[in-house]
Formats: C-alpha cells, sequence, structure tokens
C-alpha cells in the first residue's frame, strides 16, 4: 500500500530502499542475528548510498532529503533486519542530530560531517546504572579544568558503542543544579581515560551493538562541549523526540515484515485440503494485523512530517512509541502463531522478529513513560 500517497519523488525513494534492503541487507539478516556482530559491511553500503546522510545538508556530507525519507529509510531497513534499523536510527536520529541542531559550524564541519558520509558510526549515551534515564540522578561529572573537561562515571545499555568513532555524552558539569546542571559532550573513541565494555548479550537486535561505557578522568577539550554548559537536559529531550520517533518506524518496520511472511505463509500453506488463508479465522487475524500496520503508519508519518516542517511533535512521538512499539510485539507475536511450530524454530525469521520487536517497547524511553507524557499533555 502507499503511505500517505508520496509524491513520485518520495515513491522512487521508497523504491530504491526496498531494494536496497532486499539486495544488500536481507541475505546476512540472519547470520547477523546468530553470530551476534555488528556488519560493519552493510554500514558501509549504507553509507555508499546516501543513508548516513539523511536528512542532513550536502554542505555538511548529507544527502539534501528530509525526515520523511529518513524514517521510510528506517522502516525499509527493519522490515528485513530490526538490527540494521537500530543501527542507522541511532546513528541518525541520536548521534547526528544534536550536533546539527546544537553543534558550532566547526562541530558540524568535522564531526556531523563524518557521521554524515558514514566515515563514523555515532552513538548516544545518557543511562546509567542505578538511574535508568532519570537525567536529575545522573552519577557522570564534568569538571571544567582549564580548556578541558575531566569526565568520570559509568554508562550503560549504550547503543553502537564499540563499533561506532563518536559519542553523545551526558554529564552533570553542576551536581547542585536539577535541569541546569546537565551538558552533553562530544567523545571520540580512542580518548585516554575512555573505556568500552564487552558487548551486551540480548534477546534481539543481537547484530546492534550495546555494551557499557567507564570514564576514568577523561580528558576532552572545552571546544568538544556540545551547546552551552547546562543545556544538556535541553539537547537530551529533543533529542529523544526523534529518537522514540525513529524506534517507531522501526517497530512498524519490524511489523510489516512478520506479516508479509505470516500472509505468503497461509497462502502457500494447507490443511484439512485447504489453504490456511481459507479460514475464517486465518482471515480476520490477517485483516487486523492490516489495519493495525496502517493506524501505526499514519502516526508515524504524521509525525515525520512535523519534524520535517519544524514543527513540534513531542506528544505525536510518544503516541508513536507506545501505540507502534505495542502493536510490533502483538503483531509478531500473531505472526509467529501463523506459522504454528514452525514459527517458534529459527528455520523461519518470525521469531527473530517478535524478539526485535520487545526492545521497541523499551529503548528511547519505555511506553510506560510516554503514557505519561501523553496524559501530561492532554491533561494540560
Amino acid at each position: 500500500m502507499d503511505t500517505l500517497l508520496f509524491d513520485e519523488d518520495q515513491l522512487q525513494v521508497q523504491y530504491m530502499l526496498q531494494k536496497f534492503a532486499q539486495k544488500e541487507i536481507a541475505p546476512l539478516a540472519g547470520k547477523r542475528d546468530e553470530e551476534e556482530y555488528f556488519d560493519w559491511g552493510a554500514f558501509q553500503k549504507m553509507a555508499g548510498n546516501g543513508l548516513t546522510g539523511i536528512p542532513w545538508p550536502e554542505e555538511y556530507g548529507g544527502t539534501g532529503m528530509d525526515y520523511v525519507a529518513f524514517i521510510n529509510a528506517i522502516e525499509e531497513l527493519s522490515k528485513v533486519c530490526g538490527a540494521t534499523g537500530s543501527d542507522l536510527a541511532i546513528h541518525t536520529a541520536l548521534a547526528s542530530f544534536p550536533i546539527y541542531k546544537f553543534g558550532t559550524e566547526e562541530q558540524k564541519q568535522t564531526y556531523l560531517r563524518e557521521l554524515a558520509t558514514g566515515r563514523k558510526l555515532g552513538s548516544f549515551s545518557l543511562t546509567e546504572p542505578g538511574h535508568g534515564s532519570n537525567y536529575q540522578r545522573l552519577a557522570t561529572r564534568a569538571v571544567k579544568d582549564g580548556e578541558e573537561y575531566v569526565l568520570n562515571g559509568d554508562k550503560v545499555f549504550t547503543s553502537n558503542a564499540g563499533p561506532a568513532g563518536i559519542y553523545i555524552v551526558f554529564a552533570l558539569s553542576d551536581p547542585d543544579s536539577e535541569k541546569e546542571g546537565l551538558s552533553a559532550f562530544i567523545v571520540e573513541k580512542g580518548t585516554k581515560g575512555f573505556t568500552i565494555g564487552k558487548p551486551e548479550r540480548k534477546m534481539g537486535i543481537r547484530g546492534h551493538a550495546v555494551a557499557s561505557l567507564h570514564f576514568e578522568d577523561c580528558r576532552i577539550p572545552a571546544e568538544n562541549l556540545l551547546g552551552s554548559e547546562g543545556q544538556g537536559y535541553k539537547i537530551a529531550r529533543q533529542t529523544l523526540y526523534g529518537g522514540r520517533l525513529a524506534m517507531s518506524a522501526q517497530a512498524l518496520g519490524i511489523a510489516e515484515g512478520a506479516y508479509q511472511l505470516g500472509l505468503e505463509y497461509v497462502k502457500s500453506r494447507e490443511q484439512f485440503g485447504k489453504h490456511l488463508s481459507d479460514f475464517q479465522t486465518i482471515r480476520f487475524k490477517l485483516a487486523d494485523m492490516a489495519m493495525q500496520i496502517e493506524a501505526s503508519r499514519l502516526l508515524v508519518y504524521q509525525a515525520a512530517m512535523l519534524q520535517t516542517k519544524g514543527m513540534d511533535f513531542s506528544t505525536e512521538s510518544a503516541m508513536c512509541k507506545a501505540f507502534v512499539s505495542e502493536m510490533a510485539m502483538k503483531l509478531t507475536t500473531d505472526a509467529v502463531q501463523l506459522f504454528g511450530g514452525y514459527g517458534y524454530t529459527r528455520d523461519y525469521p518470525v521469531e527473530r522478529m517478535m524478539r526485535d520487536a520487545k526492545i521497541t517497547q523499551i529503548y528511547t524511553g519505555t511506553v510506560e513513560m510516554q503514557r505519561i507524557e501523553i496524559a501530561d499533555k492532554i491533561l494540560g
């Protein structure tokens, strides 16, 4: 089905993304999951096709396309590989965006260009052990010392950690202040005092790198402060709005991929002398799945269009994150059910898709946190 009646240019981009995902990403999706490795080859192919530069201006190494194209890219990649969808979503929405939005011209020309062209992978690190993403309770400290900041502390569940060369790291520069005490920094891999823990062993998106970070007297130049000191709370919130929209597109893509596999299976599988698709219970399930996908698609692309126009989409992104991630979890579970016992085996990718869908309910803000924000908005 056409997405919101895309115009001709958008349809051409969508077609290109679909062909790329099927040809370059899909063949090794199962291998990435089984062997749990970040696929540098896939990332380099994305870079070569301009995917790492969506939606940044050409002057910073981007493609000049919009957020609708970026969200479409995450959706199409995630149809065949949720891990690869995560790689690009984190790289663009969480690592590149804050540099583009809050960075100096020098930071954009240096760091955003390296990210947009895909010469380096980006990462975003906010969550800490014991504090989750509670911005006011972070333990990582950044102390100004002359022309440098000294970072000390630990981060957990950092996506793209390890392969990434550029990290957006949040630390308290003024522990006595709540919202005004948080600052954001650009930290390069290889900086003395910055070490990366072993990769986490996860339920799903196992080809997507996640690890802890450790900072011990890590000195970074003062010019690597992102925005101004104390602006970290604003940077984190605005970045996460786009992050949870990107993860909603990932959830949408995973659900669509599972639905398509289930649809093909029930049309070909026979029981009691009939195709499974001839049974009314199966037909009703397929109808429900199609409706859930279309409703989710409308939510996701409405938010993407608001972001493209520079309008407030904070509530819409929260609605997307809660609704679409829960839809993806239910729909992938239903897809496994369509396959019966075969769906529970690793011979078919639907079980991988079900495992991949779960994380979309958790990272960049749990569905419970999204409901709190939505309720706050509607209650004024």
